[in-house]
């Protein structure tokens, strides 16, 4: 038997099934006419969000990275909840612009950013996290050729990391933002041109449960922003100071301490160098806000027993739950939180693996669990699939298509 993950705290039990605002599992199939099915709770994201803003300083704004989850219906709703929204493509705009957000609260980052996608993003008025000295000279050339000064940021490729993190974003050679010592004669340069300067976007890494790493990494962002500010003469409208906010995934996985956090940033603006003295500061959110709020659910269609070892086979798999199936940029692989949501309420009776309807060995749910007796037509539950889940993995792969999604 292999552990699974803990099961966020934003659920219930309802008839004996795990309930999703409100209504149970089954029922929530039902309506939605088939599976597979992601589930997203509105009560999980609002619940999530004001424990945020709660533990932050009111100072801090709260971004959307909407990479971690685009669905229409959720985007709408986080224009609600949300302080701006960051990108990272012309056709994440687009669904931005039509889920209601104004282009002045979405900033633009990523690499290989496209001429039409540049002159679409300024034309609109978003800000423009640059990536490198060639895009910031074409940004400015679509601007002078718009007659429109394009609000343009720095993103900066730090020399330090976010300790902890499950994903790298920052020091040594990476493919995102300026090497920190090439970033004044750019910012210089950008101003001297007539731009709209923003200010600059940091982000060290993501994914981290440590939260003394993530307040020391604050504190180097702020400290590398003041420097970086003064050496070119500039100063910082805006302060991107990216996230990294984690979620337990996996057994043995901690819960991140918000106050350590808001109390670590309270003191570090108080105590701000005076050249930012007058920024506005953000944190991009993405998985921290809707991770935690959302559910994937299976069916099993099929039982088998091959040498001893039970597989249960559902219609899901790695093609809607690329990461749950730890080929994702996981080294190992280990067990999502998973449970049989009909049989919420029974005890554990069998080990099981629980796998996908794919021709590949890679196609895994779930290792070794313990779960209750399952049969064919009941409904596996795979928590943590609010981000990174249907827009992150392979859909169309051997012809499957997408799962359906809802918001409740």
């Amino acid at each position: 038997m292999k552990p699974t993950g803990p099961i966020p705290p934003y659920f219930e039990a309802r008839d004996g099934e795990l309930a999703i605002g409100g209504l149970t599992a089954s029922a929530l199939v039902k309506k939605a006419g088939d599976t597979p099915l992601f589930v997203y709770s509105k009560d999980a994201i609002v619940a999530r969000m004001g424990e945020l803003r709660e533990a932050l300083p009111e100072k801090v704004r709260i971004h959307y990275a909407m990479k971690a989850n685009p669905y229409g219906p959720l985007l709408e709703m986080m224009a609600d909840l949300v302080d701006g929204l960051d990108i990272a493509s012309g056709g994440e705009l687009a669904q931005a612009r039509n889920a209601g957000y104004l282009p002045r609260e979405i900033s633009f980052a990523g690499p290989g950013k496209r001429d039409d996608e540049l002159l679409t993003a300024i034309r609109a008025g978003v800000i423009i996290n640059l990536e490198s000295e060639n895009e910031a000279r074409r940004a400015l050339d679509i601007g002078r050729t718009l007659d429109v000064a394009p609000r343009l940021a720095i993103r900066v490729n730090p020399e330090f990391e976010l300790r902890g993190s499950g994903m790298k974003m920052g020091g040594g050679a990476k493919p995102f933002g300026v090497d920190a010592d090439r970033v004044p004669a750019l910012a210089r340069e950008l101003v001297e041109s007539g731009a709209n300067w923003r200010g600059f976007h940091i982000y060290s890494g993501s994914q981290s449960l440590d939260a003394e790493a993530i307040v020391e990494s604050q504190a180097n962002v702020i400290a590398l922003s003041s420097q970086l500010a003064k050496d070119a003469g500039v100063d910082v409208p805006h302060l991107n100071m990216g996230g990294g906010f984690g979620i337990p995934y996996f057994d043995k996985d901690s819960r991140l301490d918000l106050t350590i956090i808001g109390d670590g940033l309270a003191e570090q603006l108080v105590n701000l160098p005076s050249n930012l003295a007058e920024t506005d500061f953000a944190l991009e959110l993405g998985r921290y806000l809707v991770g935690e709020a959302g559910v994937y659910l299976t069916r099993i269609v099929d039982r088998k027993v091959s040498h001893g070892t039970t597989y249960l086979i559902t219609d899901g798999g790695l093609h809607h739950q690329l990461a749950a199936s730890g080929n994702f940029g996981t080294v190992v692989r280990r067990n999502y939180p998973i449970a049989v949501a009909n049989r919420w309420d029974e005890d554990a009776a069998e080990t099981v693996n629980v796998v996908g309807c794919l021709c590949t060995p890679l196609d895994r749910l779930g290792d070794q669990v313990l779960l209750p007796m399952a049969e064919i037509g009941d409904l596996i539950a795979v928590f943590c699939a609010g981000a990174y889940g249907a827009s992150a993995s392979p859909a169309e792969f051997l012809g499957q298509g997408p799962a359906l999604e809802r918001l409740v």
